[in-house]
């Protein structure tokens, strides 16, 4: 028996729903795979909002780690004890337990624990392909994080130093800027209180940055192409505001010949090779000590609920894990 969140409609946080499930030993393929923790990104709220459609009823989350405790026919490269973590895409990380594929599972060091996995994982590999393949600054270029102080930003602006660029966040409130000033951020703008492009400005000299990563859509847009200097690029990897709609082409001219991507996960851990490849990159990141991953809030997991509210009013820094009781 395992407890697993549900949702059978899209909306709000009230709509989580759990339920007790009856597992059936894994099939051809399959492990058993029970969870320790499992970590909350803004693609689970985009999930339950319908902003990203999935067929209902749905489980709900995709970033977990824990161990196998059985595996199913055919299964290679994993054995019961092993201790193990996904970030999907199969979606049903908040429950207790589940049946997986074991070609969505990653082998976890012995030097990473349960909870630095679940922290980790899906914020961590999007960092190794935001930074080294969507768009690559090089030393010395000024990039622009927004959401600075959230669970992928403390991770990015991290890796980006490590990798010798210069970068500005943008954050919330003094407390986050300080977060952010630790990950290594030079400059940190208050966007409640400031205005993002003319500080951007400022602090380059008037060029721009040379790549901007922005998490949040429709909100920061406008702030995002005012700070991108000419031939920079926008990487838009998310909607934590709302989606980006609308937009001419033309903008991107009338701003300075400007690139703009919207990447996914998924195309970018595509293949076993490029899955195998981030992974491995991303642990010798925090095992080198370059990345150092913060847990800010852990939740009881059928509290999830009350976690997505808080997430969604950006009540919460670093990473938030659900912990099964």
């Amino acid at each position: 028996m395992a407890r697993t969140a549900t949702f059978t409609r899209t909306g709000g946080p009230e709509v989580i729903e759990w339920i007790d499930a009856d597992l059936a030993p894994p099939g051809p393929g399959e492990v058993r795979f029970e969870t320790r923790a499992a970590g909350l990104n803004f693609i689970d709220t985009y999930h339950r909002r319908g902003i990203y459609p999935v067929e209902l009823p749905s489980g709900l989350g995709l970033e977990a780690s824990g161990v196998v405790t059985a595996t199913g026919a055919g299964v290679t490269g994993f054995a019961t004890g092993d201790r193990v973590a996904t970030f999907g895409p199969q979606r049903g990380s908040y429950a207790t337990a589940r049946n997986l594929p074991a070609m969505s599972l990653f082998k976890l060091p012995e030097a990473i624990d349960f909870d630095t996995a679940a922290a980790a994982l899906l914020k961590g590999c999007t960092a190794e392909f935001l930074a080294e393949r969507a768009a690559k600054p090089e030393p010395g270029d000024w990039v622009l994080v927004h959401a600075a102080a959230g669970g992928v930003g403390l991770i990015l602006i991290q890796w980006l130093k490590a990798i010798g660029a210069r970068v500005i966040g943008t954050v919330g409130s003094n407390d986050k800027a300080a977060l952010a000033r630790e990950a290594g951020a030079e400059e940190t703008i208050l966007y409640r209180d400031e205005d993002i492009a003319s500080r951007v400005r400022a602090i380059t000299a008037g060029k721009g940055v040379r790549v901007t990563y922005d998490g949040i859509g429709q909100a920061t847009w406008d702030a995002s192409l005012d700070s991108t200097g000419r031939r920079g690029v926008i990487v838009s990897y998310g909607n934590a505001d709302a989606p980006v709609t609308g937009v001419a082409l033309g903008i991107l001219a009338t701003k300075g010949s400007l690139y703009n991507t919207r990447p996914t996960l998924f195309d970018y851990y595509a293949t076993p090779d490029e899955r195998t490849a981030g992974a491995a990159r991303l642990w010798e990141m925090i095992a080198s000590g370059a990345v150092k991953v913060t847990v800010g809030q852990r939740y009881p997991m059928e509290d999830a609920a009350q976690a997505h509210r808080d997430l969604e009013a950006r009540l919460t820094h670093g990473s938030t894990l659900l912990i099964p009781s």
